[in-house]
Parts: structure tokens; sequence; C-alpha cells
């Protein structure tokens, strides 16, 4: 019997062995897409204790422990900080199978040097070691993003955001990490929203644009991103309900948005044609600027209404949803593609059942303007797993090029995340190893180490651009 989450964790073959610990656990981070907030980089905060690390704002955590009947005020009420652990503890010790039960072990293990394992009873011990390495300093924030090798990483930000976090992190001589905005307009775009139009006077104050048409707003949008691009944003990320519709004239999208100004009600097919729209612009002006443009869909967020009404978003309410855009997103791709301005695209679908069809579409669309210029996102949320891993893995290797792959992020709101690309390069490494075992690829270990590397660290670097940043 192997030991409990030794060095060779997930690691099943000689080969696999070789891949990671010669090749890919060497390599540095680059974390292209997460929600780590650049303030709390910048104050670098010291936390209290554990719970305020690991439990605040972790809504998969959170997720676990209501499936597991805890009461929530130990999830986000007003229970002690002891007590909530003590409760996550207790859920972990049942969660065997789940990715949680890992990524918290291997944090427990980088960060802490804990090479137990967390339950009821261990609580305490864990807890005590854990606050007292909080308390001696070296696990602040940006402690923890040095301690796991991070060279770069992109935050999520609105058009409206004055970037004052990442300029102050950037004339900061003591930290030498990029930390660097992603454009995220989904506001912008959120034509239905009850508080659009109060946000619209917020882009036109620091656009210095009046925002009285649906060209105006873009112009308003474009001057937002040529100040992104100052402060060297490279990528663009986008939260979609549906990808395409029927494409609106000029006029009728304009004639949308005057209802909207107005206060009148918007039909679906017109938010829908509103919105074809908005990312029509969108992905030509990221072609122009050399922006990678992320497309994230297949959710159906905050369905348990009680719980919204109470936390609101990004509370552990969201779920797969069963529509599969298909048709809709080759006809988007290829809007942009006929007139030479599709740009740089990563497509990620929550629904796994989405992996070939992803796979399908983006083989219409890649061109030597790039390598891999279309490509599948790593399994994202409900998928980053071992076995959504390798399946996402595996389907892309079916239908592309899995060398281009640009790899793992953690899509994560804490700074302890960062094994989850551990995990990860221990299971692609794992993955690639049998089909070497296997006979299914040579043992030719100079070109796997490109392989492995590339997919690990180099492969971000060259497609986001990310070569100048890193100098």
């Amino acid at each position: 019997m192997k030991s409990f989450m030794d060095e060779e964790f997930l690691l099943s073959t000689e080969a696999a062995r070789k891949l990671y610990h010669e090749y890919a656990e060497i390599m540095p981070i680059i974390d292209y897409h997460c929600h780590l907030s650049p303030q709390e980089i910048y104050e670098n905060r010291k936390y209290e204790n554990i719970t305020q690390a690991w439990l605040g704002g972790d809504h998969y955590k959170w997720r676990l422990m209501r499936a597991n009947g805890v009461e929530e005020k130990y999830i986000t009420g007003d229970a002690s900080d002891r007590e909530k652990f003590q409760k996550w503890a207790k859920t972990l010790e049942k969660a065997i199978g789940n990715p949680l039960y890992h990524w918290s072990h291997l944090e427990l293990k980088r960060y802490f040097g804990y090479d137990g394992y967390l339950n009821g009873y261990t609580a305490e011990t864990v807890w005590n070691l854990c606050n007292e390495q909080l308390q001696a300093d070296g696990r602040r924030p940006r402690d923890l993003i040095k301690m796991s090798h991070v060279r770069l990483l992109c935050t999520t930000d609105d058009p409206v955001d004055t970037l004052e976090w990442h300029q102050k992190i950037e004339a900061d001589p003591s930290f030498d990490v990029r930390v660097l905005p992603a454009w995220r307009p989904e506001k912008a775009m959120n034509l239905t929203g009850p508080d659009y139009l109060d946000y619209l006077e917020k882009l036109e104050t620091v656009a210095g644009v009046k925002i009285d048409s649906f060209d105006s707003l873009i112009c308003a949008l474009k001057i937002r991103m040529d100040f992104f691009e100052a402060n060297g944003c490279r990528i663009s990320d986008h939260s979609l309900d549906y990808v395409m519709y029927q494409p609106a004239t000029e006029e009728e999208v304009e004639a949308i948005f005057a209802k909207r100004l107005a206060g009148e009600n918007i039909t679906g097919q017109e938010k829908k044609q509103f919105e074809t729209a908005f990312m029509l612009r969108m992905g030509r002006e990221y072609h122009k600027k050399d922006w990678v443009m992320q497309l994230h869909y297949g959710v159906k967020r905050d369905v348990n209404i009680r719980i919204y009404d109470k936390l609101g978003i990004n509370v552990g309410t969201d779920c797969i949803s069963n529509y599969a855009p298909a048709a809709e997103m080759a006809d988007y791709l290829n809007a942009l593609a006929q007139t030479g301005e599709l740009p740089k695209t990563v497509l990620y679908s929550l629904n796994p059942s989405d992996n070939a069809t992803i796979g399908s579409i983006m083989g219409c669309f890649q061109d030597d303007s790039a390598f891999g210029k279309i490509q599948q996102g790593s399994a994202w949320w409900f998928n980053d797993h071992k076995s959504g891993m390798i399946e996402q893995m595996t389907s892309l290797a079916n239908s592309g090029v899995l060398g281009n792959f640009i790899g793992m992020l953690t899509d994560s709101r804490s700074f302890l995340s960062y094994t989850r690309h551990e995990y990860f390069r221990r299971i692609m490494c794992d993955l690639i190893g049998g089909w070497v075992e296997n006979g299914e690829y040579p043992a030719d270990y100079e070109v796997l180490e490109k392989i492995v590397k590339g997919i690990s660290y180099y492969n971000a670097v060259r497609y986001f651009g990310f070569e100048k940043q890193l100098r």
C-alpha cells in the first residue's frame, strides 16, 4: 500500500515520475486567470488565523459543508473562526474522492509543513500549527505567492476600476511578481441588470465620454481598454449565458440601447441581439490589441434564491447548465474570422459534455497567426478534479495538439490555492507517462521535456505574450 500523498502522489509509472520530478515540478507558475485581490497583495494582509486564510470566501468549501449538513452560521455566519474550522475539519474527513481533500492536504503540506491528515480529532493540532506560523509572519499573501514560485498572475477587473492597487504593486521594488489586470466588461454588457444605468454613469466618469448611444458605449470602453493596456493588460474574460444569436443591424442595436436608456423594458431577443453586437465589437478590439479573449459558459448561476437573497453571488449556489451552444459558438467565431478579426481565444465550458464539441470547433479556426490560436481552457470549476482533468486533456489530445495546451490556472480567490498547479501537473505527467509506458508514445525525453515544460509554463508565456513582462 502506498503512503498517503507521498512524493509519488498520483504518479503511477516510472515515466510519470521522471516527467514530473525532472521537468514539471521545477517550473514556475503563470496564473493567467484568478480572482485574487490586488489590494490584499499590495497591503500584504496578515491573517489572524487559518479560517480567515482558508475558508473566507471559498464557496468550494462552503458547498461541501452544506452537503455535510453544517448549519449556515458555521459557514458564512457569526460562529467563531475556531468553530468554523472545526466544522470544516469534520466535513473534510468524509470527503473521500473529492479534490478538496487533496487540495487541502497539499496546502497544509506545502505552506505549513503538516504531513498528517485533517479531521475532527486533529483539528486542534492543525489549528495551532497553522496559526502559529501565520502569526509569526512569512505566510502573508506575498509570501504565499513567492513560496508557490509564481512569476506572473492576472486578476479579474472591471472597466471602471482605477487599477490603483496594480499600479502600487508595480511601483514597489520589494515584490518582483508581476500582477496584471485582466479586462472583464460583464457589467457593461448586462443590459437588463437593475443597476445598469448607474453603472453607465460610473463608466462615463472614468472614460470622460457621454454615453448616449451604443457607439458611445463602445468608445468609452475602448478608452478604458487603452488604460488597461497601459497597465499591462493582455487578456479579456467573459462569462456568457449564451454565445451567439441572430446578429442585428446597427440601427436595431442602437434602438435597443436607446430603449434601455429611456428605462423601457427589453425583450429576451433584444437582450441577445445587444449582447451579440457587444461581443462582436469587443472581439474586434481584442484582435487589434492582440489580446486573448477568454469565454466561459455552461453555467446556471444563483439557482438557490433563498441563499442568494441572503448572501448574494459567489456563495456556492451555481451549477452546470445543460445548454450546449455549439452552433452559436461556431457562428460567433466565424463572424470574426470572416473579416480577419478573430483574436486568440480560450474556450471554457462548465459542462464536461462539451469537451469534444469544443475540440471540433477549435479545429475549424486554427491558423498560422499563432500556435494553438484557439485553445480549450483547462478543466474548469466543477471539473478541476482528477477525472475531469484527464477527460479534458484526453479529449484535447484526441482532437487537437496537446503539446500546445496553455495548462492550468487557479480561478481562485485564495492565496493558498497554488497547489492546484502541482495537482494538475502530477495528473498531466501521469497521463502522458502512461502513454509512454504503454508504447503509445516513444520514450523520447528530449521531446517529452519540451511538451511537459510547455504545458506547465512556457506555452502560456508565449500564448499570452508575457515575454516582455517577465524580463
